[in-house]
């Protein structure tokens, strides 16, 4: 048994990724938390899948309870996606006394007062930096090295699905409907790729941005919020003749009035923009404070491996702490 054992709701796309991050970075993890970590058990219903990396059938459970019940388990990662039952496992496992490290936007920015009372309340962390931008590691940003800031805008490109359509109609003259193929072919789309183009993955991610830098809660069905299905190549076309291009944002903005107003839209900028330089899958986010001005952070948004390390990167945090 390894000094720190970990609990794994899902052995998805991302629950695999992350358990790949662990075995091939092992080392540098152990390293960097000082004693052996293990990702003991997993609660996941395709236990027989062929997978790159062999998963001991050991591990593998059907219940829960056997995961939030196992006092060596002192984290649990929730990865199954969805408001629930995701929302209330987590509550389960911080009653229970463990930590909690999830990249589930849905059930984040649908509960994100609950879930961070719950963790003050059992005096567990609470972590969720892979719920926005995948990679990117702008939460803990927003949380540390720029607390100092007062906060004016968030625009943020947060969904690649939508990024990639955009890009490609620009780039190459694509229809949506051609875009959205391709993405779909590459994998880039869900088979149902209602949340990604209709807007609401972003907005989700807005909530939880929203939150962290202007300290306000809006519920995402409470954003107003706009997808890219009803984008053409005459938009697409009449954004260049007047040297712009389109992008779906994801923006909040503080008024003069001390207010948040809060979208998600596809809106015009300059091409001269540092977001128009983001193309294809890749996420940004452009923030700008009042003392440190304006900056942006780019990389992979979502994918197995850099979600992964953004959640092994949470757990390092608190088996640090």
């Amino acid at each position: 048994m390894a000094d720190y054992n970990i609990g794994l709701l899902g052995l998805g796309t991302i629950g695999f990724g992350t358990y790949q991050v662990l075995e091939m970075n092992r080392r540098e993890i152990e390293e960097a938390v000082g004693k052996t970590v293990e990702i003991s058990k997993i609660l996941e219903k395709d236990q027989d899948k062929k997978r790159e990396i062999e998963v001991p059938k050991e591990k593998f459970t059907l219940n829960p309870d056997e995961i939030f019940d196992d006092p060596s388990i002192t984290v649990v990662i929730e990865l199954l996606g969805g408001i629930e039952p995701a929302t209330a496992f987590m509550i389960k496992a911080m009653e229970k006394g463990k930590s909690v490290v999830t990249a589930n936007k849905a059930a984040v920015a649908a509960n994100f007062n609950l879930l961070s009372e719950t963790a003050r309340k059992n005096n567990v962390k609470f972590c969720y930096e892979a719920g926005v931008a995948g990679g990117i590691p702008i939460l803990k940003v927003i949380k540390t090295v720029l607390r100092a800031n007062r906060f004016t805008e968030i625009l943020g490109i947060v969904n690649g699905t939508t990024n990639y359509i955009l890009t490609k109609m620009s780039e190459e003259n694509m229809s949506y409907e051609e875009a959205l193929k391709k993405a779909q072919e590459l994998g880039f789309a869900e088979k149902d790729p209602t949340a990604d183009v209709m807007g609401l993955d972003s907005a989700n991610k807005l909530t939880i941005l929203t939150k962290l830098c202007f300290k306000e809660y809006v519920h995402p069905d409470n954003i107003p919020t706009t997808g890219i299905s009803h984008i053409t190549k005459a938009h697409i076309e009449e954004a260049r003749n007047n040297n712009m291009g389109i992008k779906l944002l994801a923006k909040a903005s503080l008024n003069s009035d001390g207010k948040v107003s809060l979208e998600v839209a596809p809106i015009a900028l300059p091409l001269s923009h540092p977001l128009m330089s983001v193309k294809n899958e890749f996420n940004a986010i452009y923030l700008t404070g009042n003392a440190v001005g304006e900056l942006m952070f780019y990389g992979k948004g979502a994918g197995a491996l850099p979600t992964g390390s953004a959640v092994m990167g949470d757990v390092i945090d608190i088996l640090s702490s």
